[in-house]
């Protein structure tokens, strides 16, 4: 189940985008089928990051990266725009909906895997109390970041 339990980042590379640098990543994570990746523009000058809301699916972490690295100039100005048009102003908060979100997911899938005895019991139960405590974790994070906003330095 381990392939499944955590979100990897990858560096793809620098584009300028209206005189702004934005370094591109891709964050991948293993949906129980394939490896989606979303990618993400950090701008140079705050570290502020933008999300664009489509994926790069592939096969294998590989595959995704491969696509993202094979995407054109031209396409991956359009999607930083994309991720642009959609700028957020808690991004702290959503980050960590995110994180709460993702190891949501996590938890059902290893309790999934338990229930059909594709798990260890007693491994799987590591699991999931594992994932419990994270998840614990990251909703006591909320509260310090509610309301605060992504404001360049």
């Amino acid at each position: 189940m381990s392939p499944s339990s955590a979100s990897s980042d990858h560096q793809i590379r620098t584009i300028a985008v209206d005189g702004e640098k934005y370094f591109v990543s891709l964050r991948i994570v293993y949906d129980g089928v394939e490896h989606v990746g979303r990618l993400m523009f950090t701008e140079a000058s705050t570290e502020i990051f933008y999300q664009d809301h489509g994926g790069v699916p592939g096969s294998s972490v590989q595959d995704a990266v491969g696509k993202a690295k094979d995407f054109s100039e031209g396409e991956m100005v359009q999607r930083c725009y994309r991720a642009l048009s959609e700028k957020r102003r808690f991004g702290k908060l959503r980050r960590a909906t995110d994180k709460m979100l993702e190891k949501i997911k996590y938890l059902n899938r290893v309790a999934v895997g338990l229930e059909k005895g594709l798990l260890d019991p007693v491994s799987g139960k590591l699991e999931l109390d594992q994932a419990q405590s994270e998840l614990l974790d990251i909703v006591r994070s909320l509260r310090l970041h509610a309301g605060v906003e992504d404001l360049p330095d």
